[in-house]
């Protein structure tokens, strides 16, 4: 009785009606997907701001999921350091993950056009022009350094000459705490810096 039900039911739909009935699946499970993909990335995002936030003292500033008045997307994290300012990708990858230079390869991922590392070096460039955008502030001689980080514990990755630094979760805080510029900014230079990105959000 069923399938005579169902077999008179589809021999009705004409093809407009079957693109509607089948519009709502396939717009959920389109949306499942991107809250799967979101929601991952902001599990990597906690990792990364939870351990720095544990791990750093209170010389250090951490700014998170920054949006920019001037260009699109957002900025993950900026940590204002005494040694320096770092802009951090996070990524919450799994699985083989292959870098040869700026181009990036996953296992089992066709077609893929995503570069953490190109990603990271517009963000810190947008920082950048914000320091030298500001007469108080480009004559300290910042750089702004961008690093790309993976918190997933299942990432196997695979390095080839990365024209950033590329670390795992569990090596950020020392990295922070150790490289940079040997200038030592002080803790009002940093307020400073601080107070000039947050003129630029959105």
């Amino acid at each position: 009785m069923f399938r005579a039900i169902w077999s008179l039911q589809f021999d009705l739909l004409d093809e407009v009606g079957l693109v509607l009935l089948l519009a709502p699946a396939v717009a959920f499970y389109y949306y499942l997907r991107k809250y799967h993909l979101f929601s991952g990335g902001w599990a990597g995002e906690k990792q990364v701001a939870k351990l720095l936030a544990s791990s750093l003292s209170d010389d250090y500033y951490l700014i998170n999921d920054l949006y920019l008045r001037a260009g699109g997307g957002d900025i993950d994290h900026v940590v204002l350091a005494p040694n320096g300012i770092f802009v951090l990708e996070t990524k919450n990858w799994s699985g083989g993950i292959s870098c040869n230079g700026d181009e990036w390869q996953r296992a089992g991922k066709r077609n893929f056009n995503s570069s953490p590392s190109r990603q990271v070096k517009r963000n810190a460039l947008k920082i950048q022009n914000i320091i030298d955008g500001s007469p108080n502030l480009k004559r300290f001689g910042i750089w702004v350094e961008g690093a790309v980080v993976f918190t997933n514990r299942h990432a196997v990755l695979h390095l080839n000459s990365p024209t950033v630094p590329i670390l795992k979760l569990a090596q950020l805080p020392n990295y922070i705490a150790t490289h940079g510029n040997p200038h030592r900014f002080s803790r009002e230079q940093l307020e400073a810096i601080g107070k000039e990105i947050a003129k630029q959000k959105a």
